[in-house]
C-alpha cells in the first residue's frame, strides 16, 4: 500500500485511515533507533531541506535525525541565516531552494498556512513542521502513536488537552487526530484560552482542571504560548499555575492509570510541576522516542515508498 498525498499539511486534511496508515508505517521504523548502526539506505541519494523560522529544538532535531537515519542528505536553514533577514518573501526563498534540485521540504512559520500556500507554489513534497497557532501535524502523530504504544487502541479514550488552546497548533491537531480516531476530547482552560470555535472541532469544553482529569485516560498538558500573547489573558503566571498547573495535589483525583504527556518546551512549576512531569505517569520522553519514528515514516511515505506491512519480510520498497 501506498500513501496517495504528496504533502502532509494538516491532520483536519487526513482521514481516519490515512491517520491510522501512518501510524502503522511508523511502527516498523521505531526498531532501527535501537540499533547498533541507526541507519537505512530506503531515502539514498534524496536531498531534504528544513526550512526554520521559529525556534526549535525536538521537532528541528528529530526530523534532521529521522532523515540521516533515512540515508537521506540534509540541509537545515534558519531564519537568521537566510536572505528572509534581507526582505526575501518566503515564496522566492522556497522557489529558490527547490530550484537546487532538493527532493522535499520541511518548513516551520510563524503564518498559519504557510505551509499549504509553498504546496501550493512547489513540485516537491512539504511537510508542516508547525504554522503558526494552526496545525503542527508530525507532533500529533507522535502522540497519537504514543497513546497506541500504551493503551494498544484510541477509541473510547477520553482525552483533556489542558492550558492555552486558543494558540496551540498542538492542541488543534491533536483534536483532529483523536476525534478521528474514536477518542472523546475534552479542552480546559481559562476562558480566555479557549477559542471560540471549540465546540464546533467536536470536543467538550471544561473550566475546571480538578474536575476534567478525575475520569480521563489522558492528559495533555500544554504551555502558555507567550510568544504569540499579544494582550492579558489572566490575571499572573502564579494565578494560571495555582488554577491549571496540574500538580500531585492535583493528580491525587485521576485515575490510577492515566497517561500524562507534554508537546514541549516544558515551563515546569507553570503548567505542570517536575515531579509530575518526571514521575510515573509521564511519557514525555516517550513522546519523542517516538517522534523519531514518526517522522521517518513521514518522510518515507511521502518520498513515494511503500510500506508492505508488518508481517513482510520487505517492509518497505521504494517508489
Amino acid at each position: 500500500m501506498k500513501f496517495e498525498r504528496t504533502d502532509l499539511l494538516g491532520l483536519e486534511d487526513l482521514t481516519p485511515e490515512e491517520i491510522n496508515f501512518i501510524l502503522e508505517t511508523s511502527e516498523s521504523f521505531v526498531e532501527i533507533s535501537e540499533r547498533p548502526i541507526k541507519k537505512v539506505p530506503v531515502l539514498r541519494g534524496l536531498t531534504v531541506v528544513n526550512l526554520f523560522f521559529e525556534p526549535s529544538t525536538r521537532t528541528r532535531t528529530s526530523f534532521e535525525l529521522a532523515e540521516k537515519r533515512l540515508s537521506a542528505d540534509t540541509v537545515n536553514i534558519s531564519a537568521s541565516t537566510s536572505s528572509a533577514v534581507k526582505g526575501e518573501t518566503l515564496k522566492d526563498t522556497a522557489r529558490n531552494i527547490e530550484a537546487m534540485s532538493i527532493d522535499m521540504l520541511v518548513v516551520r512559520h510563524s503564518a498559519p498556512g504557510a505551509a499549504r500556500f509553498l504546496a501550493d507554489v512547489l513540485s516537491c513534497p512539504v511537510i508542516n513542521a508547525g504554522d503558526g497557532s494552526h496545525e503542527h501535524p508530525t507532533q500529533a502523530l507522535l502522540d497519537l502513536f504514543t497513546v497506541k504504544k500504551k493503551r494498544g487502541s484510541i477509541e473510547g479514550l477520553k482525552v483533556a488537552i489542558v492550558g492555552d488552546i486558543l494558540h496551540s497548533r498542538v492542541a488543534r491537531s491533536n483534536i483532529w487526530g483523536f476525534t478521528k480516531l474514536g477518542a472523546r476530547v475534552i479542552v480546559c482552560g481559562p476562558p480566555t484560552l479557549i477559542p471560540p470555535e471549540a465546540e464546533s472541532l467536536g470536543v467538550e469544553i471544561s473550566y475546571d482542571l480538578v474536575r476534567t482529569i478525575r475520569d480521563v485516560d489522558i492528559i495533555m498538558m500544554l504551555r502558555i504560548q507567550t510568544e504569540r500573547l499579544k494582550e492579558c489573558f489572566f490575571p499572573s503566571i502564579r494565578e494560571y499555575a495555582e488554577l491549571y498547573g496540574l500538580d500531585s495535589e492535583k493528580l491525587k483525583s485521576a485515575k490510577s492509570n492515566v497517561i500524562i504527556m507534554h508537546p514541549g518546551p516544558l515551563n515546569r512549576g507553570v503548567e505542570i510541576t517536575p515531579d509530575v512531569a518526571d514521575g510515573p505517569y509521564s511519557v514525555i520522553l516517550e513522546q519523542v522516542k517516538y517522534g523519531l519514528a514518526v517522522r521517518m515514516a513521514v518522510l518515507y511515505l511521502l518520498s513515494g515508498g511503500e510500506f508492505k506491512g508488518e508481517n513482510s519480510d520487505q517492509k518497505w520498497s521504494d517508489s
